[in-house]
């Protein structure tokens, strides 16, 4: 088990496939099959085809402050998605998405560089990769966290996505806690 500074977070670098609960699953490894402590429980979740930083604690004021829009708890997810990069619909979801239900807080977008992402994993398994439609990586940092919100975002921009990684959530980044899929430490810092 890594040392324990003084915090109440872990930082998960949750698998692909991985569903966000303790409780034994039929058909998904379970957050149990990475982190063996007890009385920990999700700050917010990460769908179980989404990959990346997930925040665990036992204290329920803590997973509330970072969870809930009301605190503005800053979330960046890396995407890779189907197209190309046009500025009309990258400014859709700069101002704000209509989901149905809700119309989304404007988000922070730009697209990532081929280089930036060379620190990703390769995922198990991997995308699916079509020949004939091009993709690219948009980083999201969005405030707010509604059912696969990021997807819903994209998707409706005309950009399907095919992966997608949170990588920070507030201070808090994956690749300078260096945690490849599946390892987890105490964080050293609340987000």
């Amino acid at each position: 088990m890594p040392a324990r500074p003084d915090t109440e977070l872990i930082v998960l670098n949750k698998p692909y496939g991985v569903i966000c609960q303790f409780s034994p699953h039929e058909r998904h490894p379970t957050l149990k099959d990475w982190v063996d402590v007890p009385g920990v429980y999700p700050a917010g979740r990460l769908d179980t085809d989404s990959e990346g930083l997930l925040l665990l604690t036992a204290n329920g004021r803590l997973q509330a402050q970072i969870a809930d829009p009301k605190h503005k708890t800053v979330k960046t997810y890396w995407a890779q998605v189907e197209g190309s990069p046009d500025e009309t619909r990258l400014d859709m979801l700069r101002r704000g998405v209509d989901l149905g239900g809700f119309v989304t807080r404007p988000a922070q977008v730009r697209v990532l560089a081929a280089d930036e992402t060379a620190a990703l994993w390769p995922r198990q398994p991997p995308i699916r990769v079509r020949q004939t439609v091009p993709d690219f990586w948009l980083e999201i940092r969005i405030s707010e966290g509604k059912n696969r919100q990021v997807r819903r975002m994209t998707a409706k921009a005309g950009y399907p996505c095919l992966r997608l990684v949170r990588v920070a959530v507030g201070r808090l980044n994956l690749f300078d806690l260096q945690l490849a899929p599946g390892q987890w430490c105490y964080a050293p810092q609340r987000p």
